[in-house]
């Protein structure tokens, strides 16, 4: 193999290798230590706590994937650099999982009514297209009547 991924069991012809992501599954427990700067015993801990939660493999082992390493970096520099509680890093966590979560669906809500406004556009256009053309606009006339107003004297009813 030329180390480009892994050779998938009954993979698919077409593609022979797996197509590695931040989210792919790739670093065991002392990898995934040495790249966070963290001792292993401390990884335990977060997965654990949920605040990283790796993937497992069949027998149990952890998995860290690229966005795992980030995470625990994140963790380290809001535990030790920032002063935040275990507790309190795990709710930041979870909001800003919420914040993406939200995000990702105003961009789909606005995709859904940038192609309703189109449609609405489309059907506008089609109806102003069935117009019958040899009617013709009538204008009512104008009057050019003058009215005079004179306030009531009291008594003259």
């Amino acid at each position: 193999m030329d180390g480009r991924g892994a050779r998938p069991g009954g993979g698919s012809r077409s593609n022979p290798y797996y197509e590695l992501t931040d989210d792919s599954p790739v670093y065991v427990i002392s990898v995934a230590a040495q790249l966070s700067g963290l001792h292993p015993q401390t990884l335990r801990q977060y997965d654990r706590l949920g605040l990283v939660s790796p993937d497992r493999t069949a027998g149990r082992g952890r998995r860290y994937s690229a966005r795992d390493i980030s995470l625990l970096r994140q963790v380290q520099v809001l535990s030790q650099d920032e002063g935040i509680n275990l507790a309190g890093i795990k709710r930041i966590i979870e909001l800003e999982n919420q914040v993406a979560a939200l995000q990702q669906r105003v961009a789909e809500l606005q995709q859904a009514v940038e192609g309703a406004a189109a449609a609405m556009q489309q059907r506008e256009a089609a109806v102003h297209a069935s117009y019958r053309r040899d009617l013709v606009p009538y204008d009512q006339v104008q009057t050019s009547a003058l009215m005079v107003w004179r306030p009531r004297r009291p008594g003259h009813d």
